[in-house]
């Protein structure tokens, strides 16, 4: 069982891949590298328009109902190739897992537009709009390939958790930026709580 501590080291792990640096993040095990300044994931503007938005709260519900959803979909999947039985659940399971990526991937577009003022590929989250666009084309390959009956019931359920891996690829990208926004927001109140205890500091 993966404690979470486990689950920390892998995500310090991917947070020094490529992703981070090309939005503007370099960290070295979850610290700026020497002599590099991190760039805050928002401006002060951004995070007062994230908190105005109607569809942070809607993120934020649809977010972990599609991870559970995906959690008891990739059970059916497993299930079904393990067994071979169970192919109607599996089958139905992938289909709400989809539905929830779209619906997500739709309010996640506007959440955006309302932040950044794009749509997609808004620079602090370009890496991740960009793999999005991968989980979205297998889940919709696989939705494809299920409505018309192409490839064997195998092969359906194979493309699926192809998907699936994709998704949780991609789960990740957005949970390091959820802790990057956090870092920022301690930062931030540091700052503040530093400034008050200075001398000739105005309220």
């Amino acid at each position: 069982m993966l404690t979470y501590r486990a689950v920390q080291k892998l995500l310090d792990s991917v947070d020094c891949s490529p992703w981070g640096t090309a939005c503007g993040r370099t960290m070295l095990h979850g610290r700026t590298a020497p002599g590099e300044r991190r760039e805050p994931l928002y401006t002060p503007e951004q995070r007062a328009r994230r908190d105005a938005s109607k569809w942070t709260l809607v993120q934020g519900i649809l977010a972990p109902l599609q991870f559970a959803v995906f959690l008891v979909s990739l059970g059916l999947v497993l299930n079904y190739l393990a067994t071979g039985h169970g192919f109607a659940a599996a089958t139905a399971s992938i289909v709400i897992k989809t539905l929830l990526l779209y619906t997500i991937m739709v309010t996640g577009s506007l959440w955006e537009h309302d932040v950044f003022g794009k749509y997609l590929f808004a620079r602090p989250f370009f890496w991740e709009d960009v793999f999005s666009m991968l989980v979205l084309a297998l889940h919709t390959l696989y939705l494809v390939m299920a409505a018309a009956g192409i490839g064997s019931p195998r092969s359906q359920m194979l493309v699926a958790l192809a998907a699936y891996a994709a998704y949780v690829v991609n789960a990740a990208q957005f949970v390091l930026k959820l802790r990057s926004a956090r870092r920022d927001s301690r930062d931030l109140s540091s700052a503040a709580a530093e400034g008050r205890g200075r001398p000739g500091y105005a309220q």
